[in-house]
Formats: structure tokens, sequence, C-alpha cells
């Protein structure tokens, strides 16, 4: 997992490395001046000639390089020596200037190395989702990986600043200070290795038991996202029900339960600091207890209980930082693994090692193709043995019940799923063999859900071919039906499309989807349900546009009605996963019970819409 995150640090490696570095030199100055300000107290204020004297700092840092203390007899006087006082005064305001400097550099780094880290991951969390074929992203849930994108993202970025700051500067403090304290006076340190057990097995219990609750409240993060983006997208149908109260309950349940796991863990977490200072000062108790019998009997002198105190302080909150990387870490320990789960997984679909760049013609043939949804067995396949023939510039009709297997067939000619078993060849070719861009670019497909984004109409059809002039844009619009109510809007081509296309009816979208596809002047058109929308004068008329301007298109139509398919040169029923039978609309019409029974039923009900834009 570490080495799969890793990977995204990249051109942050050096912020990343200065960070620490700056941590450590600021961690050493730290611990320097606690020391300096015992020789300070020593040395200059209770300086005793004879005993504690030095003429000048020259004098007193081969002493302080020996850890050389001098010893003063009882009843001594002190006269105070003020140069070693202001020279050493000078030192400790360069150190803390150092120190300062330090510390700003190394904050500096920190978060230019994490903000970098958080940027880099994203890039390539979203690019290896722009990778995945339909089967990857049927494993993830679109509200799954948005979590996945910012909150855990944010997490692992916030970890990262921690690792590459305090992670450094914890274990840095606690072993200087310790060296120091046993440098100073060794018997007085055994108090914090009493102590260092009794952190860590605190510790340990609190966070054992956070961590669950953390796992756990992720996975609830992609139900509170789920229920958004779903009442967000049927909003309307939400209003048209008066089902907000409902919606309001079932976001309420998410959100109530992401606040109890919440609270629950902070709980447990609260307790860390408040445990934490009680040993503190515990422990300062015991020293000042132990350091005033050292004191008296003349083993200990008053800058060094000083120094000691401030390096008690210095190593029991190290062991609060510390505490708190682990509670970090443990907080974006889910995060991590939700992130890695995608980028380690593995597009189903890839380009072969030498691809063909070029598609001949849009012949089609399905030969013994068997596919199921992620599972092998042959109960559950959703196509079974389908073989089929289709003649490059041929018009053919898919139609069947739903869950026939009508969509999944046609979604395999462009590779959005590869067959299970058996072949799906192009132009002569398996379309496994064909770079996937070439053969989707040949393959042009306008799926059930008629999507558009935000943006111009001229825009959201560039998205077929991004290079296209405005009179190709126009004409691909003639030919789907759709330039007459572009043309009509205020702004023509120019005019704004909301998210989704919300301004738009359902039988514009289908159709400024289908000029889209066309701007790509494939070889092969399908059609799934594209016209469901519109009313039978304009579906008649974007067919006959079909046949008279793109002649040599292969063109699929996938349809409910059988108005919309019966003039293809040959049409194909679908049934449980299986080609039930394969002909003309008076051949079917004669000899095919199903085609049959479809089309008495759609007669009966009084056929379709008849007026133009009646569907609108």
């Amino acid at each position: 997992m570490i080495k799969t995150l890793a990977k995204s640090i990249r051109e942050y490696k050096k912020a990343s490395i200065l960070a620490p570095l700056f941590v450590a030199m600021e961690v050493v100055l730290e611990i320097l001046i606690p020391y300096l300000m015992g020789y300070v107290i020593d040395y200059g204020v209770n300086a005793v000639r004879g005993y504690t004297w030095c003429d000048n700092i020259g004098e007193l840092i081969p002493l302080m390089l020996k850890g050389y203390k001098g010893v003063v007899p009882e009843g001594a006087v002190a006269t105070g020596n003020y140069t070693i006082v202001w020279q050493l005064s000078l030192v400790l305001l360069a150190c803390a200037l150092v120190s300062l400097l330090c510390g700003v550099l190394s904050g500096r780094f920190a978060a230019v190395a994490g903000s970098g880290y958080a940027g880099n991951l994203r890039h390539d969390l979203f690019y290896k989702i722009q990778e995945f074929s339909f089967a990857n992203l049927d494993k993830f849930s679109t509200p799954s990986l948005i979590t996945r994108l910012t909150s855990d993202v944010t997490n692992v970025q916030m970890a990262y600043q921690v690792i590459v700051r305090i992670a450094v500067r914890a274990p840095v403090m606690l072993v200087l200070a310790f060296v120091m304290s046993v440098r100073i006076k060794w018997q007085l340190s055994l108090i914090f290795l009493c102590v260092i057990p009794i952190i860590a097995l605190a510790a340990y219990v609190l966070l054992s038991r956070t961590h669950p609750i953390y796992e756990r409240v992720f996975k609830e993060y992609d139900d509170l996202n789920n229920v958004v983006e779903e009442n967000l997208r049927g909003i309307r149908v939400v209003k048209s029900y008066a089902r907000s109260d409902y919606e309001k309950k079932k976001f309420g349940k998410t959100s109530t339960e992401i606040f109890t796991d919440f609270v629950y863990a902070e709980k447990i977490s609260a307790i860390i600091n408040p445990l934490m200072m009680m040993i503190v000062y515990v422990c300062m108790l015991v020293l000042a207890w132990l350091s005033a019998k050292y004191i008296w009997v003349g083993q200990l002198q008053a800058g060094d209980f000083v120094s000691m105190l401030t390096y008690t302080i210095q190593i029991l909150s190290s062991f609060i930082m510390v505490a708190m990387v682990f509670m970090m870490i443990v907080i974006s320990h889910a995060s991590m693994k939700r992130v890695c789960e995608v980028l380690k997984e593995e597009s189903t679909i890839k380009n072969p090692e030498n691809p063909i760049y070029e598609v001949k013609n849009g012949d089609i043939s399905l030969k013994d193709v068997c596919f199921a949804y992620g599972v092998e067995e042959d109960d559950n396949h959703s196509l079974s043995n389908v073989n089929l023939e289709i003649a490059s510039g041929e018009t053919v009709g898919i139609i069947g019940s739903t869950g026939s297997g009508k969509t999944t067939m046609t979604q395999l000619i462009p590779r959005l799923y590869d067959a299970t078993s058996g072949v799906v060849e192009v132009g002569g070719i398996d379309v496994r063999q064909y770079d996937i861009q070439t053969l989707r670019d040949n393959v042009s497909m306008v799926l059930q859900k008629n999507t558009l984004f935000e943006g111009s109409v001229k825009e959201n059809l560039r998205w077929g071919n991004e290079n296209a002039t405005d009179e190709e844009i126009k004409n691909a619009c003639i030919l789907a039906q759709a330039d007459g109510f572009v043309s009509a809007m205020k702004e023509g081509y120019d005019s704004h499309v909301e998210q989704g296309g919300a301004n738009f009816s359902g039988g514009q979208k289908q159709r400024l989807c289908i000029a889209r596809a066309l701007l790509k002047k494939p070889k092969i058109l399908i059609l799934d349900d594209s016209t469901s929308a519109v009313d039978t004068k304009t579906d008649a008329e974007i067919r006959k546009a079909f046949k008279e301007i793109i002649p040599g298109t292969t063109k699929i139509i996938i349809a409910q009605r059988i108005g919309s398919v019966m003039d293809a040169d040959k049409i194909v029923v679908m049934n449980g996963g299986k080609i039930d039978a394969i002909g003309t609309h008076e051949e079917l019409l004669a000899n095919n019970p199903i085609y049959q029974e479809v089309y008495t039923t759609q007669q009966e009900a009084g056929g379709d819409f008849d007026e133009e834009g009646g569907a609108d």
C-alpha cells in the first residue's frame, strides 16, 4: 500500500525531504536551548568565584562540551557573572531565531509536499478512472469514487503532512531530550523509562477501539454521497411525487449514523490528551521531589533542574505527538486502503501489444458469443451463443423485451465490455486486436442514457469531433433533426447547456446526442433506444436522413417500438440473451410469435405519437 501511494509523490520528493530535514534542525536547536539555559543560571546568575566562574564564553565552551558543572559548596555566596549572562543570552537569541526560521521552512515545505502530493494523488485517481472499462466502473459506485477523490484524498494528505513533519519531530525530540536528560542526571531520566510503557499501552487500547469506527464511517460516507447524488439527479421526480419528507428522513438517517460514529470515536480520542497531561504533571512532581533531594546534597544545580523540567515537558509532549500521529494514521488508514483499491485496479480492457490503427469497413460478425457480468457460470450469462453477421452499410434493427440482451450485445462491438467467450469482429478483425481509441472512433454509440455536459451546445457537439467546423456541426444537427430547435434558441449553437442538459427535453437531448455521434463520421453507428423520446414523424425523418446521407455507414437501431425498425434491412429479435429470429418486417410478422405479439400489442395500444414534437 505504501509503495502504491508513494508513486504519487514525484516532483515533490525534494519538499518531502527538506521538510523533515528542517524539522530535525529545529528540534536540535530546541533541545540545545534548555541546556544553555542551565549554564546561564549556573555560570551566569548563580556564578560563584573559584567554583563556577568563567571570564568569558570562550572559557565556558570546553566545559559545556565535556558536560562539566562546578561543584558549589554549601554556604557559598553567588556573585553573578553578567558577562556570561549577556554572551549566552545572545547565543540563545541566535538559536531561537534559527529555530524559528527552520520551523517556518519546515512548515512551508510540509505544506507544499502535502498539497502537491494530494494534487498528484487526485490526478492519478482521476486518470486511472478514465482508463476503467464498464466492468471496472460496475465494481465501484459513483458516490464511492467521489468520496475517494475528495474526503479520502484529504485524509491521506493530512496524514502525509503529519508524517513528513510531526512524525519526524516527535521521535527526534524524544531521543535527543532523553539523551540530554541522561547527560545531566541519569538517575532522574529513569522516570521516563517507567512512564513509556504506560503511555504506549494507553495509546494502543484507545487507538485499537477507534480504528474499526473509522473503517466503518467512510463506507457510511459513500452511502451519504449516494443519497445526495440520487436526490439531486432525481429532484424533479422527488418534487412531482411530493417525496421531499421521505428524502429528508433518508438523508437524516445516514447523516445521523455518521454523526453517532464520529462522536463515539472522538469521545475515545478525547481521553488521550487529558491522560497524557496527567502523566506529564505526575512526572514533573516526581522530578521536582527527587531533584530537591539532589540539590540539597549538592549533587544537582538549579540550572540542571530547570533544564530537566524542560526536557520532561519535551519528552512527554513528544509522546503526545506520537499518539496524535498514530491517531491520524488510524483515521487515514481506511482512506489509504480505499484510494489504493482504485490505483491498483487494472482495467479489464487494454490495448494489445501491436494494435491495429485502421478499421477497413463496417462489417460486423459475432461468432458463438457469450457474456456474463462478472461471473463465469453458464446459467448467469446475459448472452449465450450469439451468432450474427451484418454487412457494411446495412441498417439492422434489434428488438426484444427488457433484459433480453439487446444493449449488452451492442456494447461488445466498441469493446465497452469484452465477450466472456466467442469472437466479435469489426471489418473482419477481432475487436481485441484494434487500438481502443481507433475502434471507438469508428464505432459510434449513442447510449440509452443521454448525457450532456455543462457548457454550450457547440462544445457538447464537439465531443464527437473537437476539430469539427461550424458547418459540420450544423450538418450533423440537420441529419439528427436537431437544427430546428437549436437555431430557434436565442444564442443558437452558443446557447448554454445546464448540467446534465436539464434545460432540454428528453427528445432534444436524444437528437443532440445523435448529432454528437455523427460528428465522429463513424463506420458503424449504434443507436441504443435513442429515439424513444421523439415523435414518430421525427423518428422517421431521422431514419430517412440516415438512409439518404450516410448509406455507407452500418446502422444498428435498438428500439422498443416496431415503427422504428420496420424498414430496416433486417431485424434481430432477442429473447433471454439469445437471438430468437432474424428477418425483415414482413418475414417476422409472418413467422415469429414474439415479433407478432409486440406488433399486435402496439397496434392495439394505438401506436405512438403522430404529431411532430409530441414527445418533447
